[in-house]
């Protein structure tokens, strides 16, 4: 893989406080622009080689992380007072703001990890996305997660973070091994969404699911069986709020793929450049590409 530099951006957010970026730039003239919303807890510099494969294919990308996270945790958390749907209309909108403004008429993909596809309805300017891709997404309803976490999620849920957080005025996530350090608004709002059926939109109301009802950018969702953390019944369900958009559902097995296991987080391992990156991706972030269907 040739080196791509990244060129470091701090953005103000709208709210009194800045963000940290990162910017990939191809060699010549970008064909389009890419925006990586992060996961729940995952530091922008998880996205980095996959953000610079994309560089070297033609595309200006641009990570960053949410206020508290990796560089953007500027006081200590417990001092912060945020949540989840800050980082949406304050975060996402203002880092959005300012990829749109660079990208002019290119065309302007949004690539969001789990919660970085949950909480796009409520980012300012979304309408200017030529198309949405959703990796690993779904709703975080407990009862409906993965086998393999659901005890755990109960656990969590309805023991550690509520007495953690309480005690540490944030969620210590990083000393137990689980999501990772997080301000205590977001990991307070977060139970509330997993412990409902409905999840964010059962617990934010009418005013969300109208939200995601005004999505009308085309979206193709790429999960997988293996996700330790979300179900099909999870993918399902989030991508169901969805349903002002033309949507494609994209379900890989490891098999396919050669792979014993791609996981939550495993689609942004190196390894699969060539084959989820190349085959799966890709073909998305084209012009004038196929249109989906719902």
């Amino acid at each position: 893989m040739a080196t791509i530099e990244a060129e470091a951006r701090s953005i103000d957010n709208g709210n009194g406080h800045r963000l940290a970026s990162c910017w990939y730039h191809p060699a010549g003239a970008p064909r389009g622009a890419v925006l990586i919303a992060p996961a729940m807890g995952v530091k922008q510099r998880f996205y980095a080689n996959f953000a610079s494969w994309l560089a070297e294919r033609g595309f200006l990308v641009v990570t960053f992380d949410y206020l508290g996270m990796g560089q953007s945790r500027q006081v200590p958390l417990r001092q912060l007072k945020v949540d989840l749907l800050d980082w949406a209309r304050h975060d996402c909108s203002a880092v959005l703001a300012n990829v749109a403004e660079t990208a002019g008429d290119m065309p302007l993909y949004w690539i969001g990890h789990s919660v970085g596809a949950q909480i796009l309805p409520l980012v300012e300017g979304h309408e200017r996305l030529t198309r949405i891709i959703t990796i690993a997404a779904g709703s975080g309803y407990w009862r409906e997660n993965s086998p393999q976490i659901r005890r755990q999620a109960w656990l969590l849920w309805h023991g550690l973070a509520p007495l953690l957080t309480a005690v540490a005025g944030y969620f210590p996530g990083d000393r137990i091994g689980a999501v990772g350090d997080l301000p205590a608004g977001v990991i307070r709002q977060w139970r509330r969404w997993c412990l409902h059926p409905e999840y964010l939109v059962g617990v934010e109301g009418e005013p969300m699911r109208r939200a995601f009802a005004a999505v009308q950018t085309p979206l193709t969702s790429l999960s997988f069986t293996d996700d330790e953390m979300m179900s099909a019944r999870n993918t399902e369900s989030l991508h169901g709020f969805y349903s002002g958009a033309a949507k494609q559902m994209r379900r890989i097995a490891p098999a396919e793929v050669g792979a014993d296991r791609i996981g939550h987080f495993g689609f942004f391992r190196n390894s699969f450049a060539p084959t989820l990156w190349s085959n799966y991706l890709l073909p998305e972030l084209s012009v004038g590409g196929d249109q989906a269907v719902a």
